[in-house]
């Protein structure tokens, strides 16, 4: 019996790795750690994200928006001990074998180029902390350069943060109020607001709020 290959499906596929795993002190741990972050993601997702080889991951949403949180979601869980990058791709998804889990087409080749490109920009000075990329098959969309502009701009505002605004705006991602986390923190609420006027905090959570909807 000739088994039919399923119908392609329009998707945005995310790749990640973690930067410098090979200067792990603990394989294991970190591999431990990524996947705890990634079992955060999954429940909207088409491919729940796992590992493939070694520390490379890789997973698929339905839609644009989806897969930029699961990105950012993942990185501020793992910063600042565990530093990843990102490709986000978008285009058809062949599953050549369901069973063991293969998959095909642009979709996936967009995101391998833009991980690549993230590699590529963080080897550049005013780049360096650029840990996202997306890119997009050809015709699908016409919004890769701003989405790529926003993207450049939120990972420079997070590559830019200390410990403590990295765990503030980790809270305000997940809904916690200023107040909460002053207390948390063992500092004022006007600190908290200063911190998130100084540092960008704010329009951080606003630009994640926008890019979550992308279709």
């Amino acid at each position: 019996m000739i088994e039919v290959k399923a119908e392609p499906s329009i998707r945005a596929t995310l790749i990640g790795d973690v930067v410098g795993s090979r200067r792990a002190g603990d394989r294991p741990a970190l591999h431990r750690r990524v996947a705890s972050a990634l079992s955060q993601v999954a429940n909207d997702a088409i491919d729940p994200p796992s590992f493939t080889v070694g520390d490379e991951f890789q997973g698929s949403y339905p839609t644009l928006g989806g897969a930029i949180d699961a990105a950012l979601t993942v990185r501020l869980l793992l910063v600042p001990d565990v530093d990843v990058r990102f490709g986000l791709g978008w285009g058809a998804v062949t599953v050549l074998d369901a069973d063991a889990g293969i998959q095909d087409g642009p979709g996936w080749w967009t995101a391998r180029e833009a991980i690549q490109q993230t590699a590529k920009a963080q080897r550049q000075p005013g780049l360096a902390l650029v840990r996202t990329t997306f890119r997009a098959a050809a015709e699908t969309r016409t919004d890769i350069p701003a989405v790529n502009a926003a993207l450049i701009c939120r990972d420079h505002l997070l590559g830019s943060l200390d410990e403590r605004s990295l765990r503030i705006v980790r809270g305000l991602m997940t809904g916690r109020t200023k107040r909460e986390l002053a207390a948390a923190e063992g500092i004022s609420p006007s600190a908290v607001s200063q911190r998130a006027s100084r540092d960008g905090l704010d329009l951080i959570v606003l630009a994640s709020q926008y890019l979550r909807g992308l279709p």
